[in-house]
């Protein structure tokens, strides 16, 4: 367990904050950090293409164009970045509910079941075989990395502190530790907003008050 982000994990967190709520210009000079610091072409998209399950299609097609348009601005000014790898194949047999059920209940360590589920099977359905299935099935991030993630996603919207408390959870499930927990607090405040900060300190405080 590492006690510190990786210089790339850092870089994460400003992009999938900004392409959450949808401040373009901002987010824009967090990609260009992002692929200085080391973030792959590959690993950014699969950051921009995962924020439509949480923030909804619009943001993440305006961010995954943004993108472009960094890319073409730094390929002008002579910056060759990293495509990076690209994800396995999936197998032949691959069936997205059942893999989507299995990664679920890995990532947040016992199956996933409750009131709401049952109201309305559909949105189970879709969590697991699209969101737990399809995306966290692509291997270009990791969980953690894709947690950490959601993480700022989650913190850069408002209304959403449930949500951001189950996934503390899955990310202390993958390992995340309470001092990484920190760092992300202090980048979110840093590099986004006080106010973003704040709002995943507030749950952060009350998660931890709940584990005691």
């Amino acid at each position: 367990m590492q006690n510190s982000l990786s210089e790339q994990q850092q870089a994460i967190i400003p992009i999938a904050a900004y392409a959450a709520n949808g401040d373009l210009a901002k987010l824009s000079q967090s990609l260009k950090d992002g692929l200085d610091l080391g973030l792959t072409i590959a690993e950014i998209k699969e950051v921009l293409v995962q924020t439509y399950a949480y923030a909804g299609f619009p943001r993440s097609l305006n961010a995954l164009t943004t993108f472009m348009q960094v890319l073409e601005q730094r390929k002008e000014s002579g910056i060759r970045d990293i495509e990076g790898k690209t994800n396995s194949t999936l197998p032949k047999d691959y069936q997205a509910l059942l893999q989507g059920t299995q990664n679920q209940t890995q990532l947040v360590g016992q199956p996933v079941k409750g009131a709401l589920f049952d109201f309305a099977p559909a949105i189970d359905e879709y969590l697991k075989a699209h969101l737990f299935g399809d995306i966290f099935s692509r291997d270009v991030l990791n969980w953690q990395d894709r947690e950490i993630a959601t993480l700022s996603m989650l913190s850069a919207l408002e209304g959403v502190d449930s949500q951001l408390q189950s996934h503390l959870n899955i990310a202390k499930t993958q390992g995340v530790s309470s001092h990484q927990f920190e760092n992300i607090q202090k980048i979110l405040a840093e590099k986004v907003s006080l106010q973003v900060g704040q709002r995943f300190q507030n749950v952060l405080t009350s998660f931890h008050n709940q584990s005691l």
